[in-house]
């Protein structure tokens, strides 16, 4: 018995890695030619007297309530000039990033054809961890000084577990989570079942559009942290029925669970030693379930597909370790 279930789990593995071959080689002939505008270095290379001509050139980046003596000052700024020389350092060369950005975006027309490459802006912003990448009207753009790793002097006072994603490695998973809010409808309900799978929708469209990244890399976890989730998946999920949180509105379940946060609160001793979002890692292994076992389904419409139904038709039933 042992080794015919060997043998099935073998052709399985074997079938699924074949089709992912099958879905890259696909992929990689799509054709995908994206435009890159360093907004950046048109900004700070320009003389204060010129500013009106990077005005005219890149009108969207400047609001038109905001006075020109705020852009002057920030040109004349030493403390602006430091962040834009250590991003310059950094990113001087983006030819690898737009590399990757372009390979997304042939994922994202392999499964959504009618979505079009934008145009990638680059630039450096007020370090607003929640606007690091912003995908919209077919445009992408990129604050770069969020990304100089998370022991920049620059990060400094900012708190740990959200500096930890500062890392240059996390830019594609953010561009990919910016896609994502143009790909994935919201979910009709507010519970917190529904919460948790749409974050895990999110996940999945990175496991569709960066799947050379690790799940570490995708979530934005240290590997220890990936780990102590995949350790304790069954203990998690026996906290949340017993708890009776799956159909709960509670808003504060979010925060909790399923937003940024230094570590999840369960409200037990344990607290310190987990990593935020868990909500979000359920999620996603809730759709992974519902793929495996709903193969005729497209990723499409796996994505657009009611958040009641998905958890339904995905058996999830972790077991927990011994």
């Amino acid at each position: 018995m042992k080794r015919v279930l060997g043998f099935c789990v073998a052709v399985l593995l074997f079938w699924s890695c074949d089709q992912k071959s099958k879905i890259e080689k696909e992929v990689e002939a799509i054709p995908v030619n994206m435009k890159l505008v360093r907004f950046e270095q048109a900004f700070f290379e320009t003389n204060p007297n010129d500013l009106a001509k990077v005005k005219a050139t890149y009108p969207k980046f400047f609001p038109s309530d905001i006075p020109d003596s705020v852009w002057v000052n920030k040109l004349k700024n030493k403390d602006w000039q430091s962040l834009y020389q250590e991003v310059e350092a950094k990113y001087k060369d983006f030819s690898s990033e737009q590399t990757e950005i372009e390979d997304i975006f042939k994922h994202v027309k392999y499964y959504f054809p009618k979505v079009k490459e934008p145009t990638i802006y680059t630039c450096i912003g007020s370090m607003d961890h929640m606007s690091k990448a912003i995908y919209i009207n077919n445009e992408l753009v990129i604050a770069l000084e969020m990304y100089l790793g998370k022991n920049h002097k620059f990060y400094t006072g900012i708190d740990k577990y959200i500096r930890e994603n500062f890392e240059p490695r996390q830019m594609m998973p953010d561009v990919v989570a910016a896609i994502g809010f143009t790909v994935i409808p919201r979910s009709k309900h507010d519970d917190f079942i529904s919460q948790m799978i749409d974050a895990g929708k999110e996940m999945y469209l990175k496991d569709l559009l960066i799947p050379s990244y690790t799940d570490a890399e995708k979530m934005g976890y240290t590997p220890e942290q990936l780990k102590f989730c995949q350790e304790n998946e069954g203990y998690v999920w026996e906290n949340f029925i017993v708890n009776k949180y799956l159909y709960s509105t509670d808003s504060k379940l979010a925060n909790r669970f399923v937003n940024m946060a230094p570590f999840s609160k369960f409200y037990l001793e344990i607290d310190n030693e987990t990593p935020g979002r868990i909500g979000q890692w359920v999620g996603w292994q809730i759709i992974r379930s519902f793929v495996e076992n709903n193969e005729k389904v497209t990723p499409k419409e796996l994505l657009a597909m009611d958040a009641h139904r998905i958890f339904e038709g995905s058996k999830y039933k972790p077991k927990k370790n011994e």
